[in-house]
């Protein structure tokens, strides 16, 4: 089969497309044909620096959407031919840019009737990790006060939606440019950062959710009122805010996405709703996964990239352009 490689740490250059040996599916397992996967900072982060692999490269990709070719022994849930997508494995590779990828059967659910595979393929990381932050971390209630930096990005504009849907009160972060945007997504206040400290322009915040990381953190203990909390997502240091955040009687959480089939059918319920929506910024396709990283980490993408695999996978649920505004 064909999939993108590795053989060293490095930029987008490193990625090669190449012939390897299909997998088989184990006990358990099941063999997906790859129509679409999603492209995500974790991959990028796994690419040059080996992320958590401990700094040797590792086959790349983790939301993947397709059919179903071959199930394991002992497996269920599902039968060959079933549309399915899903996050395999994370933080293990999973290599889901290939024409196959091998998951444990429930680190899947059944496709969200109505999406193409594309659409599918964009949610699995950027939709769980909101889920389990938001609702699963944090608990979100109806009435609270959320504020969701980079509210345009990959994670942020599902987690605005997210929100929304527990009946939160909204304040995202983004850029003027992108502010439209966000408030068609329901979020109640858009903060152009650029131009105003968000924590001088937004309090009482009970739910932080940060995908920016840095100075982010710190700056959003300030907005938090007695008791609230900032679940951080955008690198492992951000683990060392807790015991700041403790001093202050308030609370820090970062907090790793996992596989979890049960979320991911809360999230099929939302999309199937008419709740949850995903923004596709560029579908490119297998062969180009080095150029989907480049236009990945420049920061210019409203919602996410996603690659082509099979010939069957379709991308007519919005447009490719690649020169939008920063991711935020």
């Amino acid at each position: 089969m064909h999939a993108i490689r590795q053989d060293t740490l490095g930029g987008p250059e490193v990625l090669k497309l190449v012939e390897v040996e299909r997998p088989a599916p184990g006990p358990a397992e099941v063999l997906v044909r790859v129509h679409a996967a999603g492209v995500n900072p974790t991959d990028w982060w796994h690419r040059a620096s080996g992320g958590l692999t401990g700094g040797a490269p590792v086959p790349l990709g983790w939301d993947v959407s397709g059919t179903i070719e071959e199930v394991g022994l002992g497996v269920t849930r599902f039968q060959a031919g079933d549309e399915v997508y899903g996050m395999p494995l994370l933080p293990r590779p999973a290599g889901a840019y290939a024409e196959f990828v091998v998951s444990p059967a429930r680190h899947l659910a059944r496709k969200p009737a109505g999406l193409s595979h594309v659409e599918a393929a964009a949610l699995p990381v950027a939709a769980l990790t909101a889920w389990q932050t938001l609702v699963e971390s944090a608990d979100v209630q109806e009435g609270q006060r959320v504020l969701i930096h980079a509210a345009a990005g990959g994670v942020g504009h599902l987690a605005v939606q997210i929100a929304k849907a527990r009946g939160a009160y909204v304040i995202g972060t983004a850029r003027a440019a992108k502010h439209d945007f966000v408030r068609a997504l329901g979020a109640d206040e858009v903060v152009d950062y650029t131009q105003t400290p968000f924590e001088d322009a937004v309090s009482d915040i009970d739910i932080v959710l940060d995908a920016v990381g840095g100075e982010y953190g710190p700056r959003s203990l300030k907005t938090l009122r007695a008791g609230g909390v900032v679940l951080s997502i955008a690198s492992p240091e951000e683990a060392a805010l807790g015991p700041v955040a403790a001093e202050l009687g308030l609370r820090a959480v970062f907090s790793i996405v996992e596989p979890d089939h049960a979320g991911l059918s809360e999230i099929t319920a939302l999309v199937e709703a008419g709740k949850l929506r995903v923004a596709i910024d560029t579908v490119l396709p297998l062969a180009e996964a080095a150029k989907a990283h480049e236009i990945g980490e420049s920061g210019r993408t409203t919602g996410k990239i996603v690659l082509t695999v099979a010939a069957t996978a379709t991308a007519t649920a919005t447009a490719t352009s690649t020169a939008a505004a920063p991711t935020d």
